[in-house]
């Protein structure tokens, strides 16, 4: 009798003890899945990094900050506090992030500032309309984009020229550039992000048996299948920057050059920016 309540207590025990260990883990059940559920968006803004560089990084610039003239920022408090405002959508920002990087975009909702008339302003990235992505690559994109918000500052607009716009007339006279402004000027147009950072546009830079574009210019003119109308490597660049479809080199596609350069360039921008180009040689 004595060893049955014996085991009884044991009993009694071993279950009181159950009881609070399973309590322990039940009071911090939440604290668990909260810790996992920032694990798991960690992991899942780290995949996204990785394919925003290599997917979006050309066209919206390696910290979400966007190329004036091509594209626009993401890394933006307008992006975060308006975007959804401006073009109406009714759900998250980061389903709309996804919606957009999975069918893209035929129009620019800025054409004012960003091209997207006559070719996609961004092309599809899902597998469902011919992209490259899968679903949950694409939200972890969105993920990645999403982290921003806290840290997101205001980005200005691409600025208006500093004088009247620089047309479309190739022939016209243009004061003496400066090249240094032009280097300089390229870097904050983001020009050297697809001419010189990635092979997106022709390379300006020298390699191997090829000069660099400064040369280049003055034989473009004369090569088989040349469309436009310069007569010299001053225009031929002219052309190039201003009506950049004109005449597309080989190999690369048309609509991809910000085609409002014409608009958003004074003369002096272009002579400068003409000026540094024909120092590549």
């Amino acid at each position: 009798m004595r060893r049955v309540k014996v085991e009884i207590f044991l009993g009694i025990v071993f279950i009181l003890i159950a009881s609070m260990i399973l309590l322990g883990y039940g009071i911090q059940e939440e604290q668990r899945m909260a810790e996992y559920a920032r694990a798991q968006e960690a992991r899942a803004i780290e995949a996204g990094a990785a394919l925003y560089e290599q997917q979006c990084s050309r066209c919206h610039g390696t910290q979400g900050r966007g190329i004036p003239g091509l594209c626009p920022p993401l890394n933006d408090r307008y992006f975060f506090d308006q975007r959804l405002a401006e073009v109406g959508w009714s759900g998250t920002l980061e389903d709309y992030i996804v919606a957009t990087a999975s069918s893209g975009r035929l129009i620019s909702t800025r054409a004012d500032l960003y091209p997207g008339q006559g070719v996609p302003a961004m092309p599809s990235f899902s597998e469902q309309f011919g992209g490259p992505l899968r679903e949950d690559q694409i939200r972890y994109i969105a993920a990645f984009i999403m982290n921003w918000e806290s840290t997101a500052e205001l980005v200005e607009a691409p600025s208006r020229p500093s004088g009247a716009a620089v047309g479309t007339d190739i022939t016209k006279a243009l004061p003496e550039g400066d090249a240094a402004r032009g280097e300089a000027l390229a870097q904050s147009l983001a020009c050297v992000a697809c001419h010189i950072a990635s092979p997106t546009g022709p390379a300006w830079l020298p390699s191997g048996d090829q000069p660099g574009i400064g040369t280049r210019a003055e034989t473009r003119i004369g090569e088989a299948g040349y469309s436009g109308q310069a007569t010299n490597a001053f225009e031929y660049l002219f052309e190039a920057i201003v009506l950049p479809n004109v005449h597309v080199v080989a190999g690369f596609s048309e609509g991809i050059m910000p085609a409002n350069y014409a608009q958003t360039l004074s003369d002096q921008d272009l002579a400068d920016l003409i000026a540094y180009l024909l120092t590549l040689k």
